[in-house]
């Protein structure tokens, strides 16, 4: 009699019945992926914030020597040394500062020694809105006074405050340092001329990655140095002009003006309503009547709009134009980490990761989201031409 060798029940190599799937990894993978990128951004931040002095002077360098590279490279081809050129143009950075400083110096401390009288007339000129803020300080200080009469055995310590002159002194050797340590690294790097590129073509390991890799630090150095430049020559043009607005506006020292326009315009949309508001406040101290106080604020803020508005997006061009919502947030969290010498410096490094993302395949979705609102028009007119 046969006997039936097929088991009695199915196992798992039955075809007809699918043997349970594992869960995908792949989600759990992602989730340890972002807290592992989460946790080094923490921490990366945390050290740019801690060891501010050593980042700051570091990377001001190496921007610098991005704007100032193809000029020594300029000078290499008509016969000057690398290392002269390099010294020549440092030399002369520090002389412009010096100067400026030098000459900004008497105006700006008579100012800052001046800042107790200049606030005490602002309120003087604004004595008839002071009504209501009054009332509401009298309240306060009844309230106040109502809560020392419940205490009275609470000892107040007053702890006075150093003037801004004073915390100036204290922090000068440090800027001084500061300065140093960029000059002499912006030095070197200038110095080394094409030791970047000579080390990137050894490090890559085929010649298609040696070409495609030396192709984007140029590209990156030639975009990020035409813009430094272009703001550069930008901003000193719309220091002059407002120097010469303050000048026929009768404003007192129009050469320190000219110089904070100039300076503050590398931080976007907050340096021109600083700069305004320091206009305004000085020129309500410096005239006597209203009629003469406005003009040197719309002077100041008619130049602004003219160059926020119509001539850095045309010698800029749209290519480097930045999302509106990243620039402001760069500028927040720089200033945030290094002050206000990170906020100078929030836009050249915006501009730099933008350029790179440019050249980068796998970083299209970063250059994307920090690139400016497409234009129709403006896109239809290039593709036309």
């Amino acid at each position: 009699m046969a006997t039936d060798s097929s088991p009695a029940f199915p196992t798992s190599q039955d075809p007809e019945i699918p043997t349970p799937l594992e869960p995908p990894a792949e989600p759990i993978d992602k989730v340890i992926k972002a807290a592992i990128i989460g946790i080094f951004l923490i921490l990366a931040i945390g050290l740019i914030y801690v060891a501010k002095d050593f980042f700051l002077p570091v990377s001001l360098a190496f921007l610098l020597a991005l704007v100032l590279s193809p000029i020594v490279r300029g000078l290499r081809r008509r016969g000057i040394p690398e290392a002269l050129s390099a010294l020549l143009l440092v030399i002369v950075a520090l002389s412009g500062l010096g100067a400026s400083v030098y000459g900004l110096s008497g105006p700006l401390t008579k100012w800052v020694q001046d800042a107790p009288s200049i606030a005490s007339e602002v309120q003087r000129r604004f004595a008839s809105l002071r009504g209501p803020i009054q009332k509401v300080i009298e309240a306060s200080g009844e309230v106040e006074q109502m809560t020392k009469q419940q205490d009275v055995s609470a000892q107040k310590v007053v702890v006075e405050e150093p003037g801004l002159l004073t915390r100036a002194a204290t922090g000068l050797p440090s800027v001084a340092t500061q300065i140093g340590v960029t000059c002499i690294l912006l030095l070197f790097l200038l110095a080394s001329g094409d030791m970047f590129y000579e080390k990137l073509v050894k490090s890559l390991p085929t010649f298609g990655d040696k070409i495609r890799g030396v192709k984007i630090a140029r590209d990156v150095e030639r975009e990020i140095s035409r813009y430094l430049l272009t703001v550069t020559l930008i901003n000193a043009g719309l220091g002059v002009a407002v120097t010469l607005a303050m000048y026929a506006t009768g404003l007192p020292n129009p050469g320190l003006w000219g110089m904070m326009a100039a300076v503050f315009n590398f931080i976007p949309y907050i340096g021109a309503f600083t700069g305004l508001a320091l206009v305004t406040v000085a020129s309500i101290v410096s005239f006597d009547t209203i009629s003469a106080a406005v003009w040197p604020p719309l002077a100041f803020a008619g130049i602004t709009l003219v160059e926020g508005q119509f001539l850095s997006p045309l010698l800029v061009g749209r290519r480097l134009e930045l999302n509106v919502v990243a620039v402001f947030v760069a500028v927040a969290f720089w200033s945030w980490v290094w002050g206000l010498m990170g906020a100078f410096m929030a836009v050249p490094m915006l501009v730099t990761v933008k350029v790179f993302a440019d050249h980068v395949d796998g970083l299209g979705a970063l250059s994307e989201f920090l690139a400016a609102r497409d234009d129709p028009g403006a896109d239809a007119q290039e593709a036309q031409g």
